[in-house]
């Protein structure tokens, strides 16, 4: 039986294998290969930190959605492009290879880490359920230290929170984290006259630099007025246990550094000798990899060629890699002679940015929209785009709009277990392999 191995299961690997089943049928064999048993639905993550959302809503079953599609639960570490195999690791570190008539590389991106001294011992990504409850759990905690110190230097920097980055992840994370705090302290007698200080900061002249400049604007105006110090064209030079320095010279006492400054393509992607783009596999306009015609790769791993703006490439969006996991499944079934083949293009076809509480920005087919009308738009479209776990998801919203966030601390994950930097697919190398 002819087997398509397609690694990695975010947007993009999600897609194609559920378009590939559907086309090849039972007379191919699809087969998933993974580190994890679900799909992680990333927009939301935001609302799992700022304690909106119960977790399990964003992880998708893919045994349970993915019906026909073999799910191998495993971390690859390397790709034999010649013998036709992909070798993984699996959660209890046996070692296993996958042989395959066509190969699918959908395996996302990981943190973009800069080179600045400390970072990566005192700040923490945001890519991962583990780091969304990680930060939950810090943020409860920090309150909770502040009420139990007399010193008001120690206070003041358990209650200062800095997010670097302002693009849709910082500017979501500071809106969310805000409001959770903001109602931490309310319940805190020690702290009710104690506000709690976020700096959102970017290199970039204005926050959210992807969207047009009014909502850009707008996105501003509603995280100032909640007290979010935002410092555009400035960034971290250093970060220390005690705080961090800025590149304007400022030191700020902190204990809490959230990296959000950006994603690069999962590291795997570099040992394979494939042709690059800044990190990205180099593909053409048929998600097909040059001079490997039984290899196709999407998403954030993909150098893809944006027809609709010749001569630059595809965003790293959700939006993007979602329709290229579709766009790839149709020219893999067509290279075994189902159907046709089509090059890729998609007009983007807007975005949206949650900012906590009633209020959005987005920009829907164009059209820019704040406050609550941009709010309705934001959360319709996620119960739409998610492939499973609507009714809970609203379910969750409901609660929070009339009851009080849980403000518990679930110490599921240490610090130790989410450092900043490490890459969803490492873990050891085995000594050997053997075929499956």
């Amino acid at each position: 039986m002819p087997r398509v191995v397609i690694v990695g299961a975010g947007f993009a690997g999600y897609r194609a294998a559920r378009s590939l089943r559907r086309r090849l049928g039972e007379q191919y064999e699809t087969v998933l290969v993974n580190p994890t048993d679900y799909f992680l639905y990333l927009p939301l993550l935001p609302e799992v930190a700022g304690g909106v959302l119960d977790p399990r809503r964003l992880a998708v079953s893919l045994t349970a959605t993915l019906p026909g599609v073999r799910l191998v639960l495993g971390s690859v570490h390397g790709i034999d492009l010649a013998a036709r195999s992909v070798h993984y690791v699996d959660p209890e570190g046996h070692a296993g290879a996958l042989a395959y008539d066509r190969l699918v590389l959908t395996v996302g991106s990981v943190n973009k880490v800069l080179p600045v001294p400390g970072i990566t011992g005192h700040a923490h990504g945001f890519r991962s359920i583990p780091e969304a409850l990680y930060l939950r759990d810090h943020l409860i905690r920090q309150v909770e230290l502040a009420a139990m110190t007399d010193d008001p230097q120690e206070r003041a920097a358990r209650l200062t929170f800095v997010v670097v980055g302002a693009g849709y992840t910082g500017a979501e994370v500071a809106a969310t984290g805000q409001l959770l705090t903001r109602s931490l302290l309310r319940h805190q007698p020690a702290l009710r006259d104690t506000p709690a200080r976020w700096l959102l900061l970017d290199r970039a002249p204005r926050v959210l630099p992807e969207l047009r400049p009014r909502l850009s604007r707008a996105a501003a105006r509603t995280l100032s007025r909640r007290g979010v110090d935002i410092r555009t064209g400035t960034s971290v030079s250093m970060a220390t246990t005690a705080g961090v320095r800025l590149t304007a010279g400022e030191f700020v006492p902190t204990r809490t550094v959230v990296w959000t400054v950006g994603v690069r393509p999962d590291p795997l992607t570099d040992e394979l000798g494939l042709a690059a783009v800044d990190g990205r596999i180099r593909v053409d306009e048929f998600l097909a990899v040059p001079g490997h015609p039984d290899v196709f790769a999407c998403g954030d791993v993909a150098a893809v060629p944006d027809l609709t703006r010749p001569g630059r490439l595809t965003a790293m969006t959700a939006q993007h890699a979602e329709r290229q996991g579709k766009a790839v499944a149709r020219n893999v079934a067509a290279s075994f002679g189902h159907g046709t083949a089509r090059p890729y293009r998609h007009r983007d076809l807007g975005l949206v940015v949650d900012l906590g509480g009633w209020t959005a920005v987005a920009e829907p087919l164009g059209v820019p929209l704040t406050g609550f009308p941009a709010k309705a738009v934001t959360r319709a479209y996620h119960v739409i785009a998610m492939p499973a776990n609507r009714f809970r998801v609203l379910l969750d919203w409901m609660a929070d709009a009339v009851t009080r966030r849980p403000a518990v601390q679930l110490g599921l994950v240490r610090s130790s277990a989410v450092p900043l930097g490490r890459a969803g697919h490492e873990a050891p190398r085995p000594p050997a392999a053997t075929v499956r």
